[in-house]
């Protein structure tokens, strides 16, 4: 069974990382998309809150599960006998960094394969921290955003900013 693992903060999903999902779930048996905790960031969103937007978001794919994790990527992968890692691409200066952590979780597990699945076009330029930024401003993020994530957004900022749907 081909078990990937497509990891990530995901503060908030966005459309772009939706994309990846679904292509990842054309390419497994299984796909877990796993949350990261990271304890020396402050989300936005809680794990609980962002795990429940992907699978609201993903409930059409019978293949993809949503999980989290802390600690190291590899150690999580050895844990859910994952071989794979997925990871999206925006831009070719993604690539840098992201063949950096290949090669380091290479090096750690070397089992585990690192998939590069570039986004669709119409997303290329999204980011988490953009889609926060815009919001914090007031924004509309509608388009970028599951309807969830869009939904949950409007209700934190919407008596701050005035910014409706």
């Amino acid at each position: 069974m081909k078990i990937a693992v497509y990891p990530g903060s995901f503060d908030p999903v966005t459309k772009g990382h939706l994309y990846v999902m679904e292509r990842s779930a054309k390419m497994f048996d299984h796909v877990i998309v796993a949350v990261l905790v990271n304890v020396k960031k402050t989300p936005f969103f809680s794990v609980e809150e962002r795990m429940q937007f992907i699978r609201q978001s993903v409930a059409h794919l019978e293949n993809v599960s949503v999980d989290f994790f802390s600690g190291l990527l590899v150690h999580y992968l050895q844990e859910k006998k994952a071989q794979f890692i997925i990871r999206g691409l925006r831009f070719v200066s993604d690539l840098e960094t992201e063949l950096q952590m290949a090669s380091m979780n290479k090096d750690l597990l070397p089992e585990a394969e690192t998939i590069f699945i570039p986004t669709h076009h119409e997303y290329s330029y999204i980011s988490s921290s953009i889609v926060k930024e815009v919001a914090r401003l007031g924004g509309d993020i509608q388009r970028f955003v599951p309807e969830q994530v869009f939904h949950a957004f409007t209700a934190r900022y919407q008596g701050d900013h005035g910014w409706q749907k």
